[in-house]
């Protein structure tokens, strides 16, 4: 991904991922991903897999698109 769209993607999914209340462990637990895996997406320092970006968008309950907007 390139880094502008990472970074956009990363603040997105932070704003939604607080707006359900969620630590970036709990949403990693949830997600059944490694605990600081959501903390380097959000911080732009891993490339995240299309499968990944549906099911956060999913549990979170928002379009794929918003996390890109």
């Amino acid at each position: 991904m390139n880094k502008n769209v990472k970074k956009k993607f990363g603040k997105n999914l932070r704003k939604y991922r607080k707006q359900k209340g969620l630590s970036q462990e709990d949403l990693s637990l949830e997600l059944e991903l490694d605990g600081s895996y959501i903390g380097k997406v959000e911080n732009a320092k891993l490339n995240i897999t299309i499968d990944k970006i549906i099911s956060i968008a999913d549990f979170l309950g928002i379009e794929v698109i918003d996390l890109f907007k």
